[in-house]
């Protein structure tokens, strides 16, 4: 008996080709669901998204169960970077004057300064009929400073003569008349040294050699990069007693500790400054001098929810904070949640999430860019 499989493959080979199926009159192509690119990778009319296992290894997926917790609660303020008063420093001039470079020439900003190097000076101009009264009166001076030389000199040649104290009061008159004199002298070409008030960095300078400043006139700004404050403010009085630490958002590596909180309002907020350093002691901060921060302060109160890392909370096209839950092997949803930061790393979800459900940790802005 012959076997009918050949024929069964030549009546299909032998079988004209079907027509393309179309879309009934009345049905929209819209409804139809996309179909997946050559990666398997598709947005599904619900929102979720399908991810096939290879795209997901390519992406570094990552997901963890869920787990409901208690964490310190957290408040967001708004805060920006001041200068340390013990470790920091301004520089300027007492006198107005014209501005000469120091023996390193004038610094520049970012210029690594040591306490008590001279970074300018200032050389005073006197007004013209001031000038011209200081210089009358050193001609004066010097006048009776050379009469007195003449007199002392005389009084010595009789010496045993003339009274001993007449020659001591000679002699202490000529000292006087030499100190005046090269007081008014010094004082017409006195020139001001500006020097570094602490060791660190030079945080500002807006000089050029040549400049006319005026007296109390800013000159420099000097500041310790590994040592400076935050100053955060707030409405409530009772905040203070309640911070049981703080973080920057952006700058992980920042170690913060309440320094205290003022007793009265400025422009109707309350001031709460901080210490910064780096975790690493020493080494500089990524801060600058009124550079805006966002605080986040630990409280001592309690909330419920699930820690998850920062990154694993994104943005919607609504701009409202989601997470992606993983539903089956390759399907993945959004699932939108409130979220407060607990430090620069970690979040805490209070909301939107059920234990044990499957997040994503890693990777989750590259799921939510696919389209």
């Amino acid at each position: 008996m012959k076997h009918p499989l050949p024929l069964l493959v030549l009546a299909l080979w032998l079988a004209p080709p079907q027509a393309p199926v179309q879309a009934r009159e009345g049905h929209a192509h819209e409804e139809e669901a996309p179909l997946a690119g050559a990666a398997g990778l598709a947005r599904l009319p619900d929102g979720s998204v399908n991810l096939p296992k290879d795209a997901q290894r390519r992406l570094a997926v990552r997901t963890t169960p869920s787990a409901v917790g208690e964490a310190a609660a957290t408040l967001q303020l708004p805060a920006r970077v001041v200068m340390d008063p013990n470790r920091s420093g301004r520089v300027q001039a007492v006198y107005g004057g014209r501005i000469e470079p120091g023996p390193r020439g004038l610094p520049v900003a970012g210029q690594a300064v040591r306490a008590g190097e001279v970074l300018a000076y200032v050389r005073y101009e006197a007004e013209p009929y001031a000038a011209a009264n200081q210089q009358s009166q050193l001609a004066e001076l010097r006048t009776q400073r050379l009469l007195a030389e003449r007199r002392v000199q005389r009084l010595e040649g009789l010496e045993g003569t003339v009274p001993r104290k007449d020659i001591d009061a000679a002699r202490a008159e000529l000292v006087g008349l030499r100190e005046r004199e090269a007081s008014v002298g010094a004082s017409l070409a006195r020139r001001e040294a500006l020097t570094a008030p602490v060791s660190g960095v030079v945080a500002s300078v807006s000089l050029v050699a040549g400049q006319v400043v005026q007296a109390r006139e800013l000159l420099f700004e000097v500041v310790d990069p590994a040592s400076m404050h935050v100053e955060a403010v707030t409405p409530d009085a009772t905040l203070g007693p309640r911070i049981a630490g703080a973080q920057l958002a952006d700058v992980p590596q920042a170690r913060l500790k309440l320094l205290g909180v003022a007793r009265a309002l400025r422009d109707g907020m309350l001031p709460l400054t901080f210490t910064v350093q780096n975790a690493q002691r020493g080494a500089a901060l990524p801060l600058a001098i009124g550079q805006p921060v966002q605080l986040i302060v630990q409280l001592k109160e309690r909330s419920r929810g699930v820690v998850l890392p920062a990154q694993a909370v994104v943005r919607n096209p609504a701009n409202e904070p989601v997470v992606w839950i993983k539903t089956s092997a390759e399907r993945f949803r959004p699932q939108a949640v409130q979220a407060q930061p607990l430090d620069a790393r970690t979040v805490l979800v209070t909301q939107g999430l059920e234990a044990g459900q499957r997040v994503v940790v890693q990777g989750a802005p590259l799921i939510a860019q696919i389209r």
